[in-house]
Formats: C-alpha cells, structure tokens, sequence
C-alpha cells in the first residue's frame, strides 16, 4: 500500500535528513538502503511527490557523508531570465514549494552562502523555518565590507555567522565583526571577486563541507564562472518579468557547440519547472574576446 502525499513527503524528508547526518560509517535510517552502483534507494512504496523529493536530493545524499562535500547553487527565474524586476522586487518570482525548495537545500547543507549585495539589501534570515531541520551556518561574502555590522545574520543568534573578504581588509573585518567571525583569503588587487577555489578551501578547514549557494544572481554566476558548483538548483517561473534583474550570467560563447550544456534533469515544483545541472563535467564556454578581461 502507497502511504498519502503528505505524510509520504514528511516521513521521506526525516529520511533524507537522517542520510545527510549520518556519521561515516554510521549505520543507515530504516527504510534506506545503500547500493554501490547506484547510492541511496527507498525500500517502501510512497506517494509520487515523496519518490520525486528523494530523486532530487539524492546526488546530494549520495555525497553524504564523506570527505569530499559538495557545493549546489539554487536560482529562482522567469521564462524571460529575470530573478526580480528592474526595481528590485522578487516576491515573489517562484511559488511557495519552490521556498519549502531553498529551505530544504538550508537543512541539508553545513554552510548557506551569500553575497554582499543579498545580505545588505534583502537582509535574511537564512534559516530553516518551512521545514524540520537545523539551522546551518551562514556565511557572507563580501570583498569590500559593504554589509553593515547592524545586519540581521550577526545579530539573531540563531545560528552562527562568518564573514569572508579579502586578507587586505583582515584588520577592519576583524574589528567591525569580531576575529571569530572573519575568513580571509588572498586576492588579487585588480579584481574584485574573491577566489572562489580558495574560499571554499578555507570552509573545509573549518569542517564546512556541505555548501548551499543561495544567492544572489551575481554571486551564484561568479560560482559557476569560477566552476565552483557542483550542482545547479534552477526553478522556473511561468511568468515574463520582462526589463527585469537578469539571473544566471556566465561568459558568452563563441557558438552553439561552446556553450554550457550539463547533464540536466527536471522536476514539477508546484506549478514551477526546476533544473537539476550536474555541473561537475560540463566544459564551461570558451570566453568571446570581449569577454577576456571581465571579472572573475
């Protein structure tokens, strides 16, 4: 017998909650298996929309536990490519499972990441409320400390807070937000994006090895440009914005051969299209020559 969607949907995320905690070698929840050709597998019959969660969470459970960790960005669109007008207003570009969605990926993940201009104009709370779950840890990326101390993410206590720039900006960082709070890295002093490549090292050493890139559009573009993603979240909208904040933008291909195309797969999230981009062997574009000096 096929349990009802939404009790299925709750048990089979208690499920993929217990995978993502498991300790190595720590032995599986009940009603999980494990094969080696194939990862993790349900061993019940649940409801369509419970199978379709677990499919699409399982690349990331399937990285759990070990020492590795992954990295999955997520982006919310219209038809048209734009994640908020040309005003700033994003509320809201996707339905409410697509939120359920992000808060998931926060529950799953040991570190949700950020960029300045997210944290300082939508001031989030970045933690896990639509789901059971724990909260992550949060982390700000933001090379020229434009994101005031006052921001909610140093202040709620409801999880902890980093904040990641560049080794130039250590002293001022340090004294704004705390030594406790701050990670640096080396950058070079003619671009403005962190090394990627060496920020995520640096969260490994503090044993953060489950990384949400949550936004926003610029940062997770810089991600995918600097082929720091794993994996790629990005939920469509049936609607046309329009002159609009545009979302995902990478280096333009020369022709149709050069562009980034991943290994995809889709799911229904409510009445959104989200896809699912392994981006672990996707060739990114070669560069037009217009594009050579842009950042990143």
């Amino acid at each position: 017998m096929t349990i009802d969607a939404p009790t299925s949907v709750d048990a089979v995320w208690r499920l993929c909650l217990a995978i993502a905690r498991r300790p190595p070698g720590g032995p599986l929840p009940a009603g999980v298996g494990w094969h080696a050709a194939s990862g993790h597998a349900l061993e019940a019959a649940w409801a369509p929309e419970a199978h379709a969660m677990f499919d699409l969470l399982k690349p990331l459970l399937d990285g759990c536990p070990g020492e590795a960790g992954w990295t999955v960005g997520q982006l919310g669109q219209s038809l048209d490519g734009c994640i908020a007008t040309h005003t700033g207003d994003s509320c809201f570009v996707n339905g409410p499972e697509g939120l359920v969605h992000v808060h998931r990926l926060r529950a799953l993940c040991d570190a949700v990441i950020v960029g300045a201009g997210t944290a300082e104009f939508d001031n989030p709370q970045l933690t896990t409320r639509r789901v059971p779950g724990p909260n992550a840890t949060r982390v700000v990326l933001d090379p020229s400390l434009r994101v005031p101390a006052t921001a909610r993410v140093f202040h709620d206590g409801q999880a902890p807070t980093l904040l990641v720039c560049g080794e130039d900006r250590r002293a001022e960082a340090e004294a704004r937000f705390g030594a406790a709070r701050v990670v640096t890295v080396a950058r070079q002093a003619d671009t403005r994006w962190l090394p990627l490549p060496d920020v995520l090292r640096a969260l490994h050493a503090r044993g953060l090895r489950r990384l949400f890139v949550e936004g926003g559009g610029i940062t997770v573009s810089e991600f995918v440009r600097q082929g720091c993603l794993d994996r790629l979240h990005l939920i469509v909208a049936p609607v046309v914005i329009g002159d609009g904040q545009r979302g995902l933008t990478v280096r333009p291909a020369r022709a149709m051969g050069d562009a980034l195309r991943p290994p995809s797969r889709t799911f229904a999230v409510g009445g959104d299209v989200l896809w699912d981009m392994d981006l672990r062997t996707a060739p990114m574009p070669n560069p037009s020559p217009e594009s050579r000096s842009a950042p990143g």
